[in-house]
């Protein structure tokens, strides 16, 4: 019996061993805000709790468009679009609470805290209507803020967005399979590895030319940002919850419905449920392009989003 003991006890030191050899510290806060946090970037203490790390860039007086990202993901992923319509409107994009140069952030991490934020700050920056639109989660998160708060939105975009009740089967973003493990989970989100950031982000899209050293440097460098690892893990262990078809048909704000058709992570079919029960859409869809159009396809989904906002009917002028 001692030898098994012993040997149980080998396995544990070998165990402790590989986790300390392969654990990977935290990224420097000061640093990561020196790299990815130099003007046009700043930060806002929000009312709802967390300090955010956004950018504002255009004309002050052009029509105002929130962009949301995805899961794991930061506002650096909506550089395409801002460089190809920031003479045109006033495009504000944000880090979202325990992700890019945000951080963790207290009260949780559901969609209600994420429009919460939203909110927060749209009152911050003095918005009065504006349009919001959000990529995978993002996208989830923009349809609860217009659920709960209408009267601030002129229009939605929603691209290759979450909340549909439809699940990809099997395949999908290796990197989210595993941190949703029980157990092996939070042990992988310590040991996390370059190549396995890189491989999770090339699973997410269709056009690999988007998976540059630089983007793959900064997908690793923000997941280990202070606080955003047991945020992800902290989010990654709430139950999957999607909204029901009533609940979207409440929103009544115009919406655009962008989807690439090759999107590994949350199927095309996703984009005909959104369609189907949205009472105000129209939707767009882009063949041979992944997870992430606004990055795979910026002239093609810059083109239809500016064919959207501009359709939509105008602000009276100012009192």
């Amino acid at each position: 019996m001692k030898w098994v003991w012993r040997g149980l006890a080998v396995v544990v030191l070998v165990l402790v061993g590989a986790f300390l050899l392969l654990r990977v510290p935290d990224t420097d806060a000061a640093a990561m805000r020196a790299k990815y946090g130099a003007p046009p970037s700043q930060f806002v203490q929000l009312s709802t709790g967390p300090t955010v790390h956004y950018r504002d860039e255009g004309p002050r007086n052009a029509p105002v468009i929130v962009l949301l990202h995805g899961s794991n993901a930061d506002l650096h992923t909506w550089q395409p679009w801002v460089d190809r319509l920031k003479d045109r409107y006033r495009l504000i994009r944000i880090d979202q609470r325990g992700h890019g140069l945000t951080g963790a952030a207290v009260g949780g991490y559901s969609a209600d805290a994420f429009a919460g934020d939203v909110l927060a700050l749209a009152d911050a920056l003095k918005l009065d209507r504006f349009v919001l639109a959000g990529n995978s989660m993002g996208g989830a998160n923009a349809a609860r803020f217009a659920m709960l708060h209408p009267e601030r939105l002129r229009g939605l975009v929603l691209i290759d967005a979450g909340g549909a009740p439809i699940r990809k089967q099997g395949g999908g973003n290796l990197a989210f399979t595993v941190l949703r493990m029980p157990v092996i989970g939070p042990l992988a989100s310590q040991m996390m590895q370059r190549p396995l950031v890189e491989r999770s982000l090339r699973q997410s899209v269709a056009n690999q030319a988007v998976v540059t050293p630089a983007a793959v440097d900064r997908y690793w460098e923000l997941a280990r940002y202070p606080g955003n690892r047991q945020a992800t893990r902290e989010r990654f262990a709430q139950p999957w919850t999607t909204f029901t078809a009533d609940q979207v048909r409440r929103i009544a704000v115009p919406t655009l419905v962008m989807w690439g058709e090759a999107d590994s992570l949350i199927p095309f079919e996703a984009a005909g449920w959104w369609r189907k029960h949205l009472p105000n859409a129209q939707a767009v869809s882009y063949r041979g392009i992944g997870h992430l159009p606004m990055e795979e396809a910026p002239d093609r989904s810059a083109t239809d989003l500016v064919r959207f906002v501009d359709s939509l009917p105008s602000l009276p002028p100012a009192s």
